[in-house]
């Protein structure tokens, strides 16, 4: 077994630090604030309030809901909101940053980032950041490149941040990346003075590079950056082609970071390098994608790391920020971060030296048969706690919801790849098992401090991973070979995008916008999308014609040889393996909530995680569903959690046995993690519920619970509204 590198001077320097300084300064009774996504800097998803508990969750009643009235067919709300001093802050579909009175609901003020301007594509973002000095006090929140900084009490711009209260995140990375897209979909974290933010860029080439970066709070000038696709002489370097940093891209943090604030160490989960499914031209283990890194808040200097996928062609991102947790080993308390994957697995080590707390081994894993690949001899496997979602589909774990069903899937089955993790995709078509959303996915695990056990939602779904050949655009002759050139590995050949959603779908893509903005959108990028100005204005024009009004006109064929970035090989998209109705093609649970008790690594419970409507009165019982969002932890014995796509239901279990205790219908699926706070002295839950992963229209509603108010919290507990607070 390879333990992590650290450098040693600095790990030495830390351990000085008494073992239990972070624990102390931060018990579990502090957590009173949701002042932080995820809870905290710790992100543990974990609320010391109790008034709400198992004797009395059966009673809670809708205290307010805020219609934010921008929702737009497919739009979602990720949002996991912060509550500061009574207010709470939150984003919209559009991108629009709100203030509420965290008791009522009422807004306090708006600030639009488009202005009232058309917004185009997808757009996600998980929360907002906080900063204050006890003078100043700073709400940043990222639309597109752009990173903002706004008055905390009025919405307004801070003129003296970066350039008139907003910096370009495309700007300050060792190469040029104009025409490429950048933007930021999980906020950024503080650190003293220093806002860490990652990136969500590209998964396919061209890609800018995932530096990780820090900015001071209050003038917006960078003040350190970590290369993760190391330059000359940096650690890391010989695991990629030479310079690889000047054509590669992506190995990003887009799922948000951690931070020990006693110790001062930041913790960095990062994805896979692009293009995530073919690596001919990143031939290595591509160091510092899909990794854990502990970094030097201050510095940004690397203390250790762990390489959690080597060469990754599965795009098997880190998908979480890590929990900073602490467990039981022979009597005594270690101070440990705990990092869940897509895969299934938990990784949990000493957040000091890095060291894992649970064996783990180095498997030897199948080679790749498509031409130029190389992938990795073997891929790291922790042996506990064991894995939360299955590794292996076969013949026994197809659907048998009916016979036809079956025999369908069982068909299409055979003439699959299905060896478990780890095998590369293939023209004739791999499974990847859990699939590409997981296992888990963004919004991360709980950890309960009182027990130590780690609640995780995990989604059960079967992936088809088909690798092929992608015409040379040299020989790309006509808009529809464009196309399958330059769009179908994330869209699809059958511009159907993702079924969760995270890539939309081109299917009547003209109905949705002008011609002129699809032309925009193509020359410019957005998201994670990147600009193809590369191609040329007509061979743009046509490809737009193409998706607008189904024409295959010819194209002039260009010199693909002065492209260096250009890959021969692509996929097809993500089809999910489904029956003929559209149900998962596996059998149940297709979606499951986990209790893992980090001291030992042992399973408490397990339980099956929402259901599809359709079935659940014919069904034996639940069968889970795919689940996009977190869950949160409370004193009071609870853990809450919506997440599940198609029932919209917000749930609260017995956090010691996974029993059921109360559940209600949302306006929309809450594909969000609730966050827990007091108002006026009452214990709140909110969540989003934006929906936009199933068929059902999008809202952008936050719903607060609480229990029945009793005459005394009656009384009008809110910030006064800011003068400045109409919309901008």
């Amino acid at each position: 077994m390879t333990r992590p590198r650290r450098s040693c001077a600095l790990a030495t320097a830390i351990l000085a630090c008494a073992p239990g300084a972070y624990a102390a300064e931060h018990p579990a009774a502090a957590h009173r604030e949701w002042s932080v996504y995820n809870g905290g800097p710790d992100s543990i998803h974990y609320s010391s309030l109790d008034q709400i508990n198992k004797d009395n969750v059966a009673q809670l009643t809708v205290a307010w809901t805020f219609d934010s009235g921008d929702a737009f067919p497919g739009s979602q709300i990720e949002c996991n909101p912060i509550i500061v001093d009574g207010v709470l802050y939150a984003t919209t579909p559009k991108l629009n940053v709100i203030a509420l009175a965290a008791a009522s609901g009422r807004l306090i003020w708006r600030f639009d980032p488009f202005r009232g301007g058309r917004t185009i594509g997808t757009l996600h973002n998980r929360a907002v950041t906080y900063w204050s000095d006890g003078k100043k006090a700073v709400i940043f929140s990222a639309a597109r490149q752009f990173l903002y900084a706004l008055d905390a009490r009025t919405g307004q711009l801070i003129e003296d941040f970066g350039d008139h209260g907003r910096i370009d995140m495309r700007a300050g990375f060792a190469r040029d990346v104009a025409g490429l897209s950048v933007s930021m979909s999980s906020p950024g974290i503080i650190y003293k003075d220093l806002i860490i933010i990652g990136s969500s860029l590209s998964e396919t080439l061209p890609a800018a590079p995932g530096d990780i970066r820090a900015y001071d709070v209050r003038s917006g000038k960078l003040r350190w950056a970590f290369h993760t696709i190391p330059h000359p002489g940096e650690f890391g370097y010989h695991t990629w082609p030479q310079n690889a940093w000047r054509t590669s891209g992506a190995a990003n943090n887009w799922a948000g970071m951690s931070v020990d604030v006693a110790r001062g160490l930041v913790f960095v989960p990062t994805g896979s390098a692009a293009f995530d499914f073919y690596g001919a031209d990143r031939i290595g283990d591509d160091l510092f994608a899909n990794s854990l890194i502990a970094l030097d808040a201050a510095t940004g200097k690397r203390v250790w790391h762990f390489q959690t996928v080597r060469h990754d062609l599965w795009d098997r991102d880190l998908p979480a920020p890590p929990s900073l947790v602490s467990v039981e080993r022979n009597g005594r308390r270690i101070d440990a971060v705990a990092q869940i994957t897509k895969s299934g697995y938990v990784f949990l080590f000493n957040r000091v030296t890095g060291a894992p707390l649970f064996p783990l081994e180095y498997r030897s894993v199948p080679a790749s048969d498509i031409p130029g690949e190389v992938a990795a001899r073997s891929q790291p496997v922790p042996l506990r706690p064991a894995p939360f979602a299955r590794q292996r589909l076969t013949e026994e774990l197809l659907t048998e919801r009916t016979p036809e069903a079956h025999q369908a899937v069982l068909a299409k089955f055979k003439t699959l790849r299905s060896a478990g993790q780890f095998v590369p995709g293939s023209t004739g078509g791999t499974i990847v098992f859990p699939g590409f959303d997981g296992g888990a996915e963004w919004g991360g695990a709980a950890f309960d401090p009182d027990t130590g056990y780690l609640y995780v939602n995990a989604s059960e779904m079967a992936n088809v991973l088909r690798v092929f050949e992608r015409p040379p655009l040299a020989d790309s002759g006509s808009a529809a070979s464009l196309y399958q050139a330059e769009c179908a590995g994330c869209h699809g050949a059958d511009r159907r995008g993702s079924p969760g959603g995270e890539v939309p779908s081109l299917i009547g893509v003209a109905d949705r916008y002008t011609e002129g903005e699809i032309v925009s959108v193509l020359m410019q990028g957005v998201d994670r999308m990147p600009s193809f100005a590369r191609l040329g204005f007509g061979r743009v024009v046509a490809i737009k014609d193409f998706l607008a009004h189904g024409k295959d006109v010819a194209t002039t064929p260009m010199d693909a040889a002065k492209d260096l970035q250009e890959l021969k090989y692509t996929f097809d998209g993500y089809p999910q393996l489904l029956d003929p109705d559209g149900y998962p093609g596996i059998k149940p649970p297709w979606g499951t909530l986990n209790a893992i008790n980090l001291n030992t690594g042992e399973y408490v419970w397990t339980v099956p995680l929402g259901e599809y409507p359709q079935l659940a009165a014919t069904s034996a019982g639940p069968t889970g569903s795919a689940n996009y969002g977190g869950s949160v932890v409370t004193a009071g014995g609870l853990l809450f959690i919506a997440a599940t796509n198609y029932d919209r239901k917000f749930r609260a279990f017995d956090k010691l046995t996974g029993r059921l205790l109360w559940q209600t219908l949302l306006p929309a699926s809450g594909n969000a993690t609730p966050s827990v706070y007091e108002a006026g002295g009452r214990e709140m839950i909110v969540i989003a519920a934006g929906g936009g992963r199933s068929k059902e229209p999008s809202r952008g509603v936050y719903v607060a619970f609480a229990l029945p108010a009793s005459p005394a919290s009656n009384q009008r507990h809110e910030p006064a509204s800011s003068s400045s607070g109409s919309p901008r």
